[in-house]
């Protein structure tokens, strides 16, 4: 990759990520200091950073609480207490820390503060099974939908329907306290039911939903699981309850934020941005033959988008596992991508997950250039064979050309740029 592309691409991914980070996004969401106590609770991947942040801006409220993070993602609080749990799958360290939020929140009197700070990764991170069901059919049913290919939508309406904590539940416990949820999204379309699956807000999925989802993608177990939602006894409580009435919920940083703080770096490097959308779903492959086409045509002088430009999008791809290889859906898409472009002169693209981590691997994405193909046969990496087997991982490591952040205490999902810098006929 030219040193000039791949520095402009990851000047673009850091930015991504700087314009969802907790220490520079959350204080100016917070209300004047209450006089009471405040019970500071929340889950997910950027819920710890949360937590120092409101510390930081609070330095004389009376603060306690819990919030469950992600291994390794962890921050340093006085007042607020951190744990770290299993994300994508949920471990007893996370049906514990849910267990003790919960009561927590049940404990809240009627002149107490709950601050709930959510972010993505609660949904696993917030483990605890309904009644009747065990953690080990959470995990059963986890693990089944994550290799499926469900999107996310699919994924946390079964999930609010196996919980004793999600979709509004833990407003209900918290009541009649005042609730005030702050969140960082990381799902297509900002749905407040759908980040975290919707602790604290009301969910329009019932239980008849989230049998079909396992229908459809063809999850048979345990039975258990079937039974409990075949039952629907106890559903979430749905729009307008006015149980509900005491919560309120607010956006603190969104995609959309973060690939705008993307464009405006390629802007201010000459580049033209054009936004392919923040809520983008599919097959991580798929979604890759799509961008691939509109990129070749801009490369080949046939789109009225002329070079240099750059195509910046987000949302969160699906990857359905056929293989035994490693890696996440931005290592699967980049990989198709790179693929479908056939090495066209001055295409340069970057897929990451902005919380650092794609999927369950050590690295946030990768990039490819125009070169990597050629760079691949040289060293006897066969991509098509790679991405049968789902190894986008092995392949962008062969090639040195993972990105590595470590773990960013945030997350907006993922973000993708195709970067054409020139015209170059059909390569």
């Amino acid at each position: 990759m030219s040193d000039a592309a791949e520095s402009l691409l990851r000047t673009m991914f850091a930015a991504a990520v700087a314009a969802a980070a907790p220490d520079k996004v959350l204080a100016a969401h917070l209300p004047p200091p209450p006089t009471g106590r405040v019970l500071v609770l929340g889950a997910g991947k950027a819920s710890a950073a949360m937590a120092a942040a409101v510390e930081r801006a609070w330095p004389d409220a009376d603060l306690s609480g819990l919030v469950v993070t992600r291994y390794g993602h962890g921050a340093d609080c006085r007042r607020i207490e951190v744990v770290q749990a299993s994300h994508p799958q949920p471990d007893a360290a996370g049906e514990a820390a849910a267990q003790r939020i919960l009561a927590l929140a049940e404990s809240a009197g009627p002149d107490d503060l709950v601050l709930f700070l959510i972010s993505g990764g609660a949904s696993a991170l917030l483990a605890l099974p309904a009644d009747g069901l065990t953690l080990t059919d959470k995990q059963v049913v986890n693990r089944a939908l994550l290799r499926s290919g469900a999107s996310i939508g699919e994924i946390n309406t079964v999930r609010k329907h196996l919980s004793a904590i999600k979709g509004g539940r833990l407003a209900l416990a918290a009541a009649p306290a005042r609730v005030l949820t702050l969140a960082i999204s990381d799902v297509p379309g900002d749905d407040p039911a759908m980040i975290g699956s919707g602790p604290t807000v009301a969910d329009p999925t019932t239980f008849a939903e989230a049998l079909s989802v396992l229908d459809r993608h063809r999850i048979t177990g345990p039975d258990a699981v079937r039974e409990h939602l075949s039952r629907g006894a106890s559903e979430t409580p749905k729009p307008g309850d006015p149980r509900l009435t005491g919560s309120r919920f607010e956006l603190i940083a969104t995609p959309m934020m973060s690939l705008r703080a993307a464009a405006e770096v390629a802007s201010a490097h000459g580049v033209r941005p054009l936004m392919l959308g923040d809520a983008i779903e599919g097959e991580a492959r798929e979604v890759a033959a799509d961008m691939a086409a509109r990129a070749l045509r801009i490369a080949r002088g046939e789109d009225a988008l002329r070079p240099p430009c750059v195509l910046i999008s987000g949302g969160e791809t699906t990857v359905t596992v056929r293989g035994a290889g490693r890696g996440g859906r931005n290592a699967e898409f980049l990989l198709a991508l790179t693929i479908a472009l056939g090495g066209q002169p001055g295409v340069h693209a970057i897929a990451c997950d902005t919380d650092g981590v794609d999927g369950s691997e050590d690295n946030a994405g990768a990039a490819m250039s125009d070169a990597t193909l050629a760079r691949a046969a040289a060293i006897g990496l066969d991509p098509l064979a790679r991405l049968a087997d789902n190894d986008g991982y092995g392949f962008f490591s062969a090639l040195g050309d993972l990105v590595m952040t470590g773990p960013t205490r945030t997350n907006v999902n993922d973000f993708r740029a195709i970067l054409i810098d020139r015209v170059s006929g059909h390569g």
